[in-house]
């Protein structure tokens, strides 16, 4: 294995990690914040100088095997959100390491699980630090380096196959570090635009800033402990809010089609047709159960419904009305949603929605060769026949993630917590959702929660971002022989 070179990516991806940890630096210097701007510079210090180490270690080769990107991705998220602890920690903002870890992995991963049960006292850089980190993981710390950082080579296909997430991650360019580049400027392009709406809403700049990270980066963590409870009133924001974390669960490669005018390819795009549909679908149901038995006005029924869907299935968690205390129809298709997702190329968590379109085709198809045992019936999407290896592909993910899910449900309810909760807890930070139901409600936290549970499911955020085979190869001993 050509550890030299793994050392030195991550290296370079320490340094530019400790770089980044001067916007929020200036943030609480802005504020005037003494203890967070102790533990941002003790942060960069340490950051900077190992990753200046791991950057100079001698390599092997420039190239980068399948196996080699595999450890880079697994190691670069570890490292990066043990990193992103530490301001936590030394700002005293959360002093106890397994919590300001957990914190910092819900960021990254775009969770938006927290275990500060009250938000509203942290300091200004802080809060803007968990909402950064948020967009930062968003895209993908790795995508990031890819392009900003060139000279990785042909190593830069493996890592950005592995890190993006979806069965098959598209590139609109032969080049890697091209193909990111448009993919940030697609991004930024989103973020900007939220922020504009955000402030025109009413919000103060400040505002704008982390709810627009939240939201384009579907990570949901926000400044109040009741969420986005207190903004029910403001129509207008709420709807931008919903729209936003709907054009951010939306495969990015349809906004390089949309670029290059080819709109009839994203009309007809199959995946956004379902993930469309099945949001409005949602909406429907939950808004017909709602009303009358939660809300009396029709409007209102439609908003809250719009707004909670759109939140849970593009896995931002962002939450407007406590839907714990909702009936229990409408708990269900939002903890169904859970296990959706968005699209694949998006910021979104989940299952993703083309491994349901693939798993739809596949079911039509079994029903077809009952009628006719002989006849050919390939599975086809947008057109083009998906080969074999992507179905088997599709399959293995489907029963791994219910395994991980069973068995880290029943991990959890070691702990003496009711199944209900443990099962959300399970889906939520596994789905990288972040509030589930119970006591992990969109009213709660996760600061009750044991050291065990938290630990394990700052695991199950990573193997989550990861799409559960990159993280879990590691652990496996074929994994390391040569």
């Amino acid at each position: 294995m050509n550890y030299g070179m793994a050392a030195r990516v991550i290296g370079n991806l320490l340094l530019l990690e400790a770089a980044i940890l001067s916007i929020p630096l200036g943030v609480s210097l802005y504020f005037k914040e003494r203890n967070a701007v102790l533990g941002f510079l003790l942060t960069m210090g340490i950051a900077g100088l190992i990753g200046l180490f791991l950057s100079n270690v001698k390599k092997e080769s420039v190239r980068l095997r399948v196996k080699e990107a595999v450890l880079i991705v697994t190691l670069g998220w570890l490292l990066v959100s043990f990193f992103a602890s530490l301001p936590f920690i030394f700002s005293g903002s959360i002093p106890r390491l397994v919590d300001a870890f957990f914190e910092a992995v819900s960021s990254l991963t775009t969770t938006g699980s927290t275990v500060v049960k009250n938000v509203e006292e942290l300091p200004k850089g802080i809060l803007f630090w968990r909402s950064f980190s948020h967009w930062l993981g968003g895209m993908g710390i790795l995508v990031m380096t890819l392009a900003i950082l060139p000279t990785l080579g042909a190593g830069g296909q493996q890592i950005f196959r592995i890190e993006s997430p979806g069965p098959a991650p598209d590139k609109f360019t032969p080049r890697v570090v091209a193909t990111s580049k448009i993919l940030y400027s697609i991004y930024l392009f989103l973020t900007v635009g939220q922020i504009t709406l955000l402030r025109w809403s009413g919000l103060p700049w400040f505002e704008s800033f982390l709810w627009a990270f939240g939201t384009v980066s579907t990570g949901g963590l926000g400044l109040y402990s009741d969420s986005m409870v207190r903004y029910g009133a403001n129509g207008f924001l709420i709807i931008v809010t919903a729209v936003g974390m709907i054009l951010s669960g939306i495969n990015f490669s349809l906004y390089y089609d949309l670029g290059k005018r080819r709109f009839k390819q994203i009309v007809m795009d199959a995946e956004l047709r379902l993930y469309l549909g099945i949001l409005l679908a949602a909406t429907l149901l939950v808004s017909l159960n709602l009303y009358g038995n939660v809300y009396v006005s029709a409007g209102e029924t439609v908003k809250q419904a719009f707004f909670q869907v759109s939140s849970i299935m593009t896995t931002t968690g962002y939450a407007t009305a406590d839907y714990d205390l909702w009936p229990a129809f409408s708990k269900g298709v939002l903890f169904f949603l859970m296990f959706v997702g968005g699209s694949a190329g998006s910021t979104s968590g989940g299952i993703k929605v083309i491994r349901f379109l693939v798993a739809g085709k596949v079911i039509k198809r079994e029903f077809a060769r009952t009628l006719h045992p002989q006849a050919a019936t390939p599975i086809t999407i947008n057109g083009k026949v998906t080969s074999p290896d992507v179905v088997k592909g599709v399959a293995s993910f489907y029963l791994l993630y219910l395994a991980v899910f069973v068995l880290g449900s029943l991990a959890i309810s070691l702990e003496n917590i009711d199944p209900f909760s443990a099962m959300s807890a399970v889906a939520a930070t596994l789905g990288n959702v972040g509030p589930g139901f119970g006591m992990a409600g969109p009213m709660q936290n996760y600061a009750l929660f044991s050291p065990f549970s938290k630990v394990m499911f700052s695991f199950f955020m990573l193997l989550g971002r990861l799409e559960l085979f990159t993280l879990l190869l590691v652990f496996t001993p074929r994994f390391w022989r040569e």
